[in-house]
């Protein structure tokens, strides 16, 4: 199964239907997610691949006391209400066809209710990437009314979710991996967070010994390639003539370096007869560098 069928699997079966209110809310989640509509006859249709969360969709109606029928088309499980009354859910409404949560439920008492709400949405039609190829979070709801009031619902939990808004298609998603265990945590994928954390971390790791590896290579190089260059005009000295003109401190420092083509400033400094720091070394290979330009 993938990393969202695992967290919805959990959400299924840690999240009991004792409460009625809590039922009640998540069930309004579901309504308004993007595999919800409306049929003919002003019942509602909820639509999924997945047969437990078409079980889930169907405990929530029994809990409530709504008659429904399930049905199977290929590999698609339809559950339609019969004779829905919509008043046994009063923060929805149907206009036009549509399902609309009314903007009161932000209102609401209780952080357990507005919990479900949120579980119900991303169960409804929410996704989530395998962490360890990318950090993606959406849940895709049925109007744009249905966007707006979940992200404000999320926002009062300080989970910040973008939206995002086509011709046919109106969702939520988050990317920072941050924000993502935030959201699952609220909606009491516990086990979900762990993994995902534990992910999250080594990925870090991962990257910052990368960064430090860059670093530490783009460093070498640099090292060697001002070897080369200090190498090239000691020879260039040596092949002129010139050498012998040098200063002692100066051969003695332009000796070493031929023969420690690959070491730091540092490390030359320390090989001296009398020890010098970076400048020190730094200044007297400059110094043989200019002289062998003609400068």
């Amino acid at each position: 199964m993938s990393f969202s069928s695992d967290i919805k699997q959990e959400l299924n079966k840690t999240n009991s239907l004792v409460n009625k209110e809590n039922v009640k809310f998540e069930l309004i989640g579901y309504c308004i997610s993007g595999n919800t509509d409306v049929t003919k006859g002003r019942n509602i249709r909820f639509s999924t691949e997945s047969d437990y969360n078409i079980n889930r969709f169907s405990k929530l109606l029994s809990n409530l006391e709504i008659n429904h029928d399930i049905d199977v088309n290929g590999k698609t499980f339809n559950i339609v209400t019969k004779s829905f009354d919509i008043h046994k859910l009063e923060y929805l409404e149907i206009k036009e066809n549509e399902i609309y949560v009314k903007r009161e439920i932000k209102e609401i008492k209780g952080d357990d209710k507005k919990k479900a709400f949120i579980r119900g949405c991303f169960l409804g039609a929410g996704s989530i990437n395998n962490p360890e190829n990318s950090y993606h979070l959406e849940i895709v709801l049925s109007n744009e009314n249905n966007l707006k009031v979940l992200q404000e619902i999320l926002n009062g939990f300080d989970v910040h979710a973008k939206e995002l808004i086509t011709k046919n298609r109106y969702s939520v998603y988050i990317k920072e991996g941050e924000e993502i265990s935030k959201l699952l945590a609220l909606i009491g994928a516990n086990k979900a967070v762990l993994q995902f954390e534990d992910i999250r971390i080594q990925k870090e790791m991962r990257g910052k010994v990368n960064r430090i590896v860059n670093c530490e290579t783009a460093n070498l190089n640099k090292t060697i390639n001002a070897a080369i260059e200090q190498i090239a005009a000691i020879k260039k000295l040596q092949k002129e003539g010139k050498f012998n003109k040098l200063d002692d401190n100066l051969k003695e420092i332009a000796i070493l370096r031929i023969e420690n083509p690959d070491i730091s400033l540092v490390e030359l400094g320390k090989l001296l007869k009398e020890p010098l720091g970076k400048s020190g070394v730094n200044y007297r290979l400059k110094k043989i560098m200019e002289i062998a330009n003609g400068k």
